[in-house]
Parts: C-alpha cells; structure tokens; sequence
C-alpha cells in the first residue's frame, strides 16, 4: 500500500480536503526522534514568522499558541489520541516498525489543519519520513488565511523536515 493509500486509510477527511501537500525525506532516525526534530526546529526566522501570524490571527479573530519556541524531546512526543502537541491534538498513533505513523489536528474557526507523518522503511536501518499537511477550510477565511501564509508554510515544512533528519531540532 502506498503512503497516500495508508493516509486515506487513518484520515478519512483527507477526501474533502481543500489543500494537501507532502514532502519527504531520509533519515536513520526513529519516529519520535523525528517528531521531535520537527516540532524542536525554531531559529529566529520561524519564531518572526510566529509572532507576524499572532497579528494576523489576532485580526482574523483566529486563536493563535506561541508555542513553537520551546524545544521537544522525544520521550515528550505523545502517541496518546486527545494528548495535545504545540498546538495540535494527537488523532492516531503507532510506533509499530511495520506501520510507524502520527497524526494530529489543529482546529480553528476557519480551518481545520492535519498534520501526518507516515514513515517507510527501507533497507539498511533507514527510512523514509512523509510529512503531510492536510487542510480543509470552514469558512471564507479559510481560503484567505491559507493563502496569505502558503509561500511561507512550505518554507517551514520544509526547514522542519530537513532539521529533524539531522535529529536535532536546529535553532540557528
């Protein structure tokens, strides 16, 4: 089965969805060692861009958690479904070597976003992380919002990706 078929398996909402990307990348890193390389990765670039999307919310009337500057480690990653992660509710877990997963949801008033992680093994001890972002809008503002930050959220994903397959959560 391929990544997006096992996706479409454990979200099932990913078929109304309005914007999904992916990226993905290499690494001998577990899972958890993974996650919390992504959520650890806050250089001063990421936490400017936090605190421009504060203003923003604040306009929008959105919520906003200034969350992103406090490191993770993995033993802190939850797998627990309802256990909440900067901002984002674990929906479905696994650690399993066979089928490793993470999921997890952001909900606001104009949008609801998923965050998956979905990792395939390879040979020789590695694997391969897929990093997906789901997002379904609610509202008009939802359409507004995401495009007034996608340019920007690609950037992140991206450095994020990169920073937890070094398997730290790089701040500089």
């Amino acid at each position: 089965m391929s990544p997006r078929q096992r996706l479409e398996a454990l979200l099932p909402a990913i078929a109304r969805a309005d914007h999904i990307d992916v990226k993905t990348g290499i690494g001998e890193i577990s899972l958890r060692e993974f996650l919390a390389g992504l959520f650890s990765y806050a250089p001063g670039w990421v936490q400017l861009l936090f605190r421009l999307r504060g203003g923003l919310a604040r306009m929008m009337r959105l919520k906003h958690e200034d969350v992103w500057n406090a490191r993770v480690r993995p033993e802190d990653v939850p797998f627990t479904p309802g256990a909440r992660l900067k901002g984002f509710e674990v929906d479905a877990a696994s650690e399993s070597p066979d089928e490793a997963y993470w999921i997890a949801s952001g909900r606001d008033a104009h949008l609801d976003a998923a965050l998956a992680v979905l990792v395939e093994p390879l040979e020789g001890g590695r694997q391969r992380f897929h990093v997906y972002t789901v997002v379904t809008y609610k509202r008009w503002t939802g359409p507004l919002y995401f495009n007034l930050i996608r340019p920007f959220h690609h950037l992140l994903i991206g450095a994020m990706l990169r920073a937890a397959l070094r398997g730290h959560g790089a701040r500089g």
